[in-house]
């Protein structure tokens, strides 16, 4: 009988990503990252769990996301923690937690986690990046907040999307227009999609969001939201899209989009994209959230932000026709091959690197032929050899790995010379 240990496989709902393609991952947060310094946002860092409650106030404990796709435990003090299921509450819990200076403008980078059917560009830990504004409801920082999504979606090569927006109005206006809504799906039950037969009156608005075409059906029959919220939320939504319009940013009115989560009110939008198809084709989204802070426990503060899946984006790309690798460098410039038993490699690598030259080596004293294989496989651009005569001559050879011809593209130059010539020779390529 074998004792052969079955090998661990990756939980269900979860991938890993390795080189080369997560030179794509970096590339995204590399470039988000330089858009959020652009706008003026400081990175935020919050633990992956938080008091269950932060989740359950935030986004609402009837949502299907509390009540089905959290991650919820007890630790061994029986605290009952969830894992974040998504980036806006835990930042306004830390904004709350540690009073910065406002308007405070956060960005984040975080797994975030959901127990929902695997399926393309959704994990059950999926990867979120975004961004948090608190402390001014200006409709111009809608209009920024927005924008910076849209440039950052040009910026990954992604061109076939469409922002959506809508508004919420406030509590007062939406209750109002709630009970209107109520009123319209009690009389049409019998038409919505099985699960709101049951649970429409919970929140009604809830069936707005719903992707069924019976609901939709409905919901397209009875009053809109857009209708009906008052005037200073009007005036609030129409300077949002001046503004989006004067910087050239188009949007398009959907009445039905409310993102979901208890805690929007005001402006909420969605990027989706057409290369995707389908009901799941959201690359980004998000919306303003003024009672959060409140609902969190904080002193009155209005806020807006959004959030987007790098795997979706990343998936968009591909449908895109984008190049999979083209928002950074990661290619080596260099591979050292050393025959010389003496460990020349080491002290010459770290030379090279410290240099700043990308620079690789083979191990384990392979022969000259083993490593040239490697270097070429490596991708590295030039190959820098030190056999014995060029030790006890204090050189090194110089081999271009992407020419055929060895004899033109191959040299000699000094050990002290090494990291100028490298330099001279990168740069006329």
């Amino acid at each position: 009988m074998s004792d052969a240990v079955t090998p661990f496989q990756a939980p269900i709902g979860t991938h890993d990503v390795l080189g080369p393609n997560s030179a794509e991952w970096e590339g995204v947060v590399a470039t988000f990252a330089q858009f959020a310094y652009r706008y003026g946002f400081e990175l935020v860092i919050t633990p992956m769990f938080e008091d269950v409650g932060v989740f359950n106030r935030g986004i609402g404990e009837e949502s299907d996301v509390a009540k089905k796709e959290m991650y919820v435990f007890s630790d061994r003090g029986d605290r009952v923690y969830a894992l974040r299921p998504e980036g806006t509450a835990p930042v306004v819990r830390a904004f709350i937690q540690h009073n910065p200076t406002t308007p405070w403008k956060a960005w984040y980078v975080t797994p975030a986690f959901r127990y929902e059917r695997p399926q393309a560009g959704r994990y059950r830990q999926h990867h979120q990046l975004g961004v948090e504004v608190l402390g001014t409801d200006d409709p111009a920082v809608d209009v920024e907040v927005i924008a910076l999504a849209e440039r950052f979606y040009r910026a990954l090569g992604l061109s076939r999307f469409r922002l959506l927006i809508n508004s919420m109005g406030h509590d007062v206006c939406r209750a109002a227009y709630v009970e209107l809504l109520r009123a319209h799906l009690e009389k049409n039950v019998d038409r919505l999609c099985d699960e709101h037969q049951k649970t429409w009156s919970e929140n009604p608005l809830r069936v707005l969001d719903c992707k069924d075409p019976a609901c939709i059906a409905v919901t397209g029959e009875g009053p809109m939201l857009i209708d009906h919220i008052c005037d200073d939320c009007r005036a609030h939504f129409d300077k949002v899209v001046a503004g989006l319009t004067s910087i050239g940013i188009k949007s398009q009115l959907d009445p039905r989009l409310v993102r979901g989560f208890d805690y929007y009110t005001r402006t909420t939008f969605e990027f989706v994209a057409d290369a995707l198809g389908g009901a799941q084709n959201a690359i980004g989204g998000g919306g303003r959230y003024d009672k959060l802070a409140e609902q969190l426990g904080g002193k009155p503060t209005s806020g807006i932000g959004f959030g987007s899946g790098i795997e979706r984006l990343i998936l968009t790309r591909d449908a895109e026709g984008v190049e999979p690798r083209n928002l950074v460098d990661r290619s080596l410039d260099l591979f050292v091959i050393d025959t010389t038993t003496d460990d020349v490699a080491t002290v010459l690598v770290d030379e090279l690197r410290a240099a700043g030259f990308a620079t690789a080596r083979a191990y384990d004293n392979r022969s000259m032929k083993a490593q040239m294989k490697v270097a070429d496989k490596s991708g590295a651009r030039l190959a820098l050899l030190v056999g014995p005569q060029e030790y006890a001559a204090g050189e090194v050879t110089i081999r271009d790995l992407r020419s055929n011809d060895f004899e033109q593209t191959q040299r000699r130059v000094a050990r002290s010379e090494v990291a100028f010539v490298v330099a001279e020779l990168l740069t006329k390529s």
